[in-house]
């Protein structure tokens, strides 16, 4: 689905992509990656729909939330707060049971947005904004962050067609399933390579790369631009302001310190500005919504023209 924010300029697009997953990777505080998993989640479900959105997070999103959240208090044996021992004897505490649980929310909110980010950023824009600083990473990134979803595509197609020929991977033993699945499997591995080639020798013979080459965009950089911009640089530096402030601090060894609860006004206008960065995608089309919405109403409570051309006498 192409949604309002998709049609901001690719600037804009890699700042709010960078920030949100950056904050993301490396604030541990619980406010902050729940916020930002909400989010994600709420953009998800306006690019890729709920039913979609829900299945995938069902499917690969919670079980990593699970595994990083049981792995870590098996492994990590710091904290002061002991709830119990392994079999091995070592501690079990609440310190790394409570620090599994942010990795998980971490996990899930990066895992969320790249989701988001993967349907926004296409290539053109990718190689727009990277082309002629770094070209040849340009490229192999953008052919990496679109590999996937062509990857699964182009194995629904290939699998529709060995299923046409009696090699489906849901029937038969499991010997032939597994004989099928493989066929499947380098059959794709197959067409990832020869794409890969085509769309290296293609990309060569355009001269893309070489000192001089020109280049057309479809992008400009309007008024709209600016004033989405300016308003994401203001909620980024309140954040960082606060940041620097230590509102955002968490620490979960040896004693769990989480700053800013209780809120105060200094805590809660850091997580508002993050929360205003984070939803901004949902709030432009939701609000582009309302405005189309009631645009149609308006045309359609106007008075109609009292006649018709074709009732006209002319002479």
């Amino acid at each position: 689905m192409r949604d309002t924010f998709s049609t901001y300029h690719p600037f804009l697009n890699m700042l709010f992509f960078a920030g949100v997953i950056g904050i993301t990777m490396f604030v541990t505080h619980p406010f902050i990656l729940g916020i930002s998993l909400a989010s994600g989640i709420a953009y998800s479900a306006l690019l890729r729909g709920i039913r979609k959105t829900i299945r995938n997070n069902l499917i690969f999103t919670l079980p990593v939330m699970i595994i990083a959240a049981a792995i870590n208090p098996m492994f990590n044996h710091y904290g002061v707060t002991i709830l119990g021992y392994l079999s091995n004897g070592n501690p079990f505490t609440l310190e790394s049971c409570v620090y599994g649980l942010i990795m998980a929310l971490m996990l899930a909110g990066v895992i969320t947005w790249f989701s988001c980010y993967t349907e926004v950023m296409t290539s053109d824009k990718f190689i727009y904004l990277f082309g002629r600083i770094i070209p040849a990473l340009s490229l192999v990134l953008s052919m990496a962050l679109r590999f996937v979803p062509r990857f699964s595509r182009q194995a629904g197609v290939i699998a529709n067609g060995q299923r046409c020929v009696g090699r489906s991977t849901s029937n038969g033993s499991l010997i032939k399933r597994a004989k099928h699945g493989i066929t499947i499997f380098s059959i794709l591995v197959t067409w990832a390579l020869e794409n890969a080639i085509d769309t290296a020798d293609s990309m060569k013979c355009r001269g893309y790369g070489e000192k001089g080459r020109t280049a057309f965009a479809i992008f400009t950089f309007d008024r709209r631009d600016g004033k989405c911009l300016a308003f994401m640089l203001a909620v980024l530096g309140l954040l960082i302001y606060g940041a620097s402030q230590g509102y955002t601090f968490s620490r979960y060894n040896p004693r769990i310190v989480v700053e800013g609860w209780p809120l105060t006004p200094g805590s809660a206008l850091v997580f508002g500005s993050f929360l205003a960065f984070s939803m901004l995608p949902v709030v432009l089309e939701l609000a582009d919504r309302r405005m189309w919405k009631k645009r149609r109403l308006t045309v359609e409570r106007q008075e109609t023209v009292g006649y018709r051309l074709w009732d006209i006498d002319y002479e």
